[in-house]
C-alpha cells in the first residue's frame, strides 16, 4: 500500500537527484574551458599516436623523450603556420594602405550599372538606402574600442590556452600506459574488459579518423593551391591553407572559405581595373573553389571518412546533417567522432541486440 511517507520519500529523492544533477551541470559549465583544453589535448594525442609509436618502437625512445619530441614537433608546426600567415597579413595591409577608395567606388558603380543594364534590373541607390536605414547614426566609437579589447583578450586567452593544452598533452602522451593501469584498478570487475576494449577500439578508430581528416584537408589544400596558382593569386599557399582549414566545418566551412578566397583575391589586386581584371579573376577563383568542393564532397570526404571509421558514407552524411540541425556548427564538427564512440560502446555492451548488430556490422 502506498502511504504518504513513501510518496514524500520519493519526492525527496527526486528533488535530491535533480539538485545533484543541477550542481554537476553547473560545475561542468563553470569549468567548460578546462574541458575544452582536455578535449583538444586528447585530439592531439590521437593525431600524434602514430608518431609516438614510431619513436617508441623504431627509435627506442622512452615515454618522456617521445612525449617531449612530439610536443616540440607540434610547437614547431604552430610556429611555421604563424610565419606563413604573417606575410599574408602584411601584404594585405599594404594593399589596403594603397587603396584609392574614390577610384574603386567609381569602378564599382560602373560595374553595377553594366550589370543592371545587361540583366534589365531596376537601379538601386545604395547611398540613399544607407541614409534611410540610419545605419551610420547607430554606429558608436565604443563598438570599435570594445572590438579591439575583445581581440586583445582573445590573444591573451589563446596564449594561456596553448600553454595549458601543450602541458596536458605532454602528460597524456607520457603517462598513457599509467592511465590504463590505473583505470583497471578502479573499474568494476564485471565490466572491466568491456570498458578497456571499448577505449582501445575508440582510440584506434579516432586515430584513423583524425589522420584521415588531415589527409582530406591535404587533398583540398593541394587542389585549392592549384586553382589559385593557375590564376596567379598572390600568397596562394597561405590562402589555400587557410581555406582548407575551414573545411573542418562541414558544409558551412567550404562556403566561408570560398567567400574568403574571393575577398582576398580582390584585395590582392587593388589598383587593377575592376571590370576587366579584378571581377573576372575573382569569379574564376570562386568557380574553381566550387569545383574543388564538389570533388571533396562527393569523392574524397565520403571515402576517407567512411574508411577511417568503418561507416557507410550515407551514415556519415545523415549523422553530420542531423547533428548540424540539432547542435549547430560544433555538432557538425564532433558528429563523426561521437557517433563512432557510441557505436563502439553499443557493440561492446550490447552485441546481441539486433539493431546494434546491424549498425555496427562494419566495426
Amino acid at each position: 500500500m502506498i502511504t504518504s511517507k513513501i510518496i514524500s520519500n520519493g519526492i525527496l529523492r527526486a528533488l535530491t537527484t535533480i539538485l545533484v544533477v543541477g550542481i554537476i551541470l553547473y560545475f561542468l559549465y563553470e569549468i567548460q574551458t578546462v574541458i575544452v583544453y582536455l578535449c583538444i589535448s586528447l585530439i592531439l594525442c590521437l593525431i600524434a599516436n602514430p608518431l609516438v609509436q614510431f619513436l617508441k618502437n623504431k627509435l627506442k625512445f622512452g615515454n618522456s623523450l617521445a612525449a617531449t619530441t612530439t610536443i616540440i614537433v607540434f610547437i614547431l608546426t604552430m610556429i611555421g603556420f604563424i610565419f606563413l600567415f604573417v606575410p599574408l597579413i602584411i601584404s594585405q595591409a599594404n594593399n589596403l594602405s594603397l587603396l584609392d577608395t574614390n577610384h574603386l567606388q567609381a569602378q564599382f558603380l560602373e560595374a553595377e550599372k553594366s550589370i543592371e543594364t545587361y540583366f534589365n534590373i531596376p537601379h538601386v541607390d545604395l547611398n540613399k538606402v544607407l541614409k534611410e536605414s540610419k545605419i551610420t547614426s547607430m554606429l558608436s566609437f565604443s563598438y570599435f574600442t570594445g572590438f579591439i579589447n575583445s581581440i586583445l583578450g582573445f590573444v591573451a586567452d589563446m596564449g594561456m590556452g596553448l600553454v595549458s593544452v601543450f602541458f596536458i598533452t605532454f602528460f597524456f602522451i607520457k603517462d598513457q600506459d599509467n592511465f590504463k593501469s590505473t583505470a583497471r584498478k578502479i573499474l568494476p570487475d564485471n565490466n572491466e574488459d568491456k570498458i578497456i576494449n571499448s577505449v582501445t577500439k575508440i582510440n584506434h578508430f579516432l586515430t584513423r579518423y583524425f589522420i584521415g581528416l588531415l589527409l582530406q584537408l591535404t587533398v583540398v589544400f593541394i587542389l585549392y593551391l592549384i586553382v589559385l596558382m593557375i590564376f596567379g593569386n598572390r600568397n596562394a599557399f597561405v590562402i589555400a591553407f587557410l581555406c582548407a582549414i575551414l573545411n573542418i566545418i562541414p558544409y558551412i566551412g567550404p562556403i566561408i572559405g570560398t567567400v574568403l578566397a574571393g575577398l582576398l583575391t580582390m584585395i590582392s589586386m587593388i589598383g587593377s581595373d575592376f571590370q576587366t581584371e579584378i571581377l573576372p579573376k575573382t569569379i574564376y577563383v570562386i568557380i574553381g573553389f566550387m569545383i574543388v568542393q564538389a570533388i571533396d564532397n562527393n569523392i574524397s570526404q565520403p571515402i576517407i571518412s567512411s574508411k577511417s571509421v568503418n561507416s557507410h558514407p550515407l551514415e556519415i552524411f545523415l549523422i553530420t546533417l542531423i547533428s548540424g540541425i540539432t547542435f549547430g556548427i560544433v555538432g557538425m564538427i564532433i558528429a563523426i567522432p561521437v557517433f563512432t564512440m557510441v557505436k563502439v560502446i553499443l557493440k561492446e555492451f550490447f552485441p546481441d541486440n539486433k539493431i546494434v548488430s546491424v549498425l555496427t556490422e562494419r566495426i
